[in-house]
């Protein structure tokens, strides 16, 4: 338990910053720490324990998160006024902490639903889905047909079948204005089809305009997609224009309405959980409170049999050695060094750098540099193995901590995840996101106690009782576990009870719009 008395928080021995709990006053004498603040130290930012000269490391988590570029005295705020980051060794060492996983018997379960094809879904949604930017408002209109009302609780023409969680057009601004070959075109395409198979959908609906560059046909032959009943497609140009496809495609769920409806959950091993891990608004926080305690569950759902998987490819630069050090292999850990050198030729090319993350809410959280933030990212992703690493969108396969990659932007990665397989996702906030993302409901962790009172209607869980000294890591962490259960089993989140995730869908965009 942590000391409650202590108003900063000093994370390892030879940490030479400790961490506000709250704010402290210039002046504030510290005995515990032997200093006096300087200055006032906002909550959540860094204070000096020690003096630190010019160009020594700057340490936290027991790891380098930058260098003095003055002078720092004991008591003084650390962040980016006197913090600079440059390149420094790291120490990679393929696969050395690599152990097996201690699986855990008997497996916990959850209510699940058992697709045909012996898949586990969380939710059972109608998708109604764009091959293009120009098809977006068509989709919509057939998907409104069907809404349900979060406020009144209006079922429309989904009365009667209480067993389908919706009817969502999921639309995106590309899809046109692009190359049709290359890395563009088979992300967009890989996306779509990741969501079209997805196993939270019962059916889906593919609308296009008919003169995309991402015309449907070479989109679902591209992607090995077969067309039938709970995979079909409208185009708007051979359907008689808007109107006519609006009509044909509300047709066209209606008819799939009894068989969706037909489900049942029945009791299933964890191990059919596939979980996205995600943080975003982050601050000082999240990797003391909410990040830790999601790794806590992570290690669950892993020893579960389960899989987790991590992705925000940039919020891993700088602590991608304590992923590498437990690759399962030195195949896998290679790959993600090869996708980090790849980013930082992409953020070159485009006249940027990786350290432009963090944001200026990151920032006035507390996070000085984007090493500082990925040190407390990728505790999101527990302590077992890395088994795998695989490109943005790509179908997840391997059981256990899986690596995707793709940008710190939350909407774009997320749906990377969900591409992916991803039935549940977890999302860790410090400065307060609102996500939605269905069909994969989306569980809301608050990093600080102040915004889960603040936002009560937008938190799952609060996470803040960890630094507040009333809860450790792995209590919270199971309380983690046992709701990801329960939403897996059908309980509705708080994004869920609003209406949220018909907006986020969002495919990474690579390459030129012309």
């Amino acid at each position: 338990m942590l000391n409650t008395l202590s108003s900063t928080m000093h994370l390892n021995a030879i940490d030479n910053v400790v961490i506000a709990r709250a704010e402290i006053p210039e002046g504030t004498k510290l005995p515990d720490r032997g200093v006096t603040a300087v200055r006032r130290i906002p909550r959540g930012h860094k204070m000096a324990i020690a003096a630190i000269p010019k160009g020594e490391p700057i340490l936290r988590y027991g790891q380098v998160i930058g260098f003095a570029s003055v002078e720092i005295a004991p008591g003084d705020h650390v962040h980016v006024h006197n913090c600079e980051i440059h390149d420094f060794a790291r120490d990679h060492a393929f696969g050395v902490d690599a152990r097996p996983t201690e699986y855990i018997q008997p497996q916990a379960t959850f209510q699940g639903i058992v697709r045909a094809d012996g898949r586990v879904a969380t939710r059972n949604y109608i998708g109604v889905l764009t091959s293009v930017n120009c098809s977006a408002g068509t989709a919509r209109y057939v998907a409104e047909a069907f809404r349900r009302n979060p406020f009144t609780g209006d079922d429309g023409l989904l009365t009667g079948f209480p067993n389908i969680d919706g009817v969502v057009a999921l639309t995106h601004k590309t899809g046109c204005g692009m190359a049709t070959i290359g890395d563009g075109m088979e992300t967009l395409r890989r996306t779509i089809a990741g969501y079209a198979q997805h196993v939270n959908f019962a059916a889906v609906l593919i609308i296009g305009l008919g003169c995309e560059a991402n015309q449907i046909g070479p989109l679902m032959a591209s992607q090995k997609l077969q067309p039938g009943m709970t995979l079909s497609s409208l185009v708007i140009q051979e359907s008689g224009g808007a109107r006519k496809t609006v009509e044909a495609g509300i047709a066209r769920v209606k008819e799939l309405l009894p068989a969706a409806n037909a489900v049942e959950r029945v009791t299933v091993p964890a191990s059919n959980l596939l979980v996205a891990l995600q943080c975003g608004g982050s601050d000082s926080f999240s990797g003391l409170t909410a990040n830790p305690a999601l790794g806590y569950a992570s290690d669950l759902i892993v020893r579960h049999g389960g899989t987790v998987v991590l992705t925000e490819t940039t919020e891993i630069y700088g602590a991608e050695h304590l992923l590498t050090r437990r690759a399962v292999s030195h195949e896998v850990a290679q790959k993600l060094l090869d996708r980090l050198s790849w980013w930082e030729d992409y953020t070159r090319r485009n006249g940027g750098e990786i350290d432009n993350n963090p944001s200026p809410g990151n920032k006035a959280g507390g996070l000085t540099n984007i090493v500082e933030k990925s040190l407390g990212a990728v505790v999101k992703a527990g302590t077992t193995n890395m088994v795998d690493v695989v490109g943005y969108a790509e179908q997840v396969r391997e059981k256990g901590l899986v690596v995707m990659d793709g940008p710190g932007f939350d909407p774009v990665s997320a749906t990377g995840q969900i591409a992916g397989g991803a039935n549940v996702l977890c999302f860790t906030t410090g400065r307060g996101s609102v996500f939605g993302c269905k069909p994969t409901p989306s569980v809301k962790l608050a990093t600080n106690t102040p915004l889960y009172e603040r936002m009560p209607d937008d938190m799952d869980i609060n996470c803040g009782g960890i630094a507040d000294g009333v809860e450790t890591v792995e209590e919270c962490g199971q309380r983690i576990f046992d709701m990801i259960l329960r939403v897996a089993s059908g309980e509705r989140t708080k994004s869920e009870l609003l209406g949220f995730g018909d907006d986020e869908f969002a495919p990474w965009q690579l390459g030129a719009t012309v």
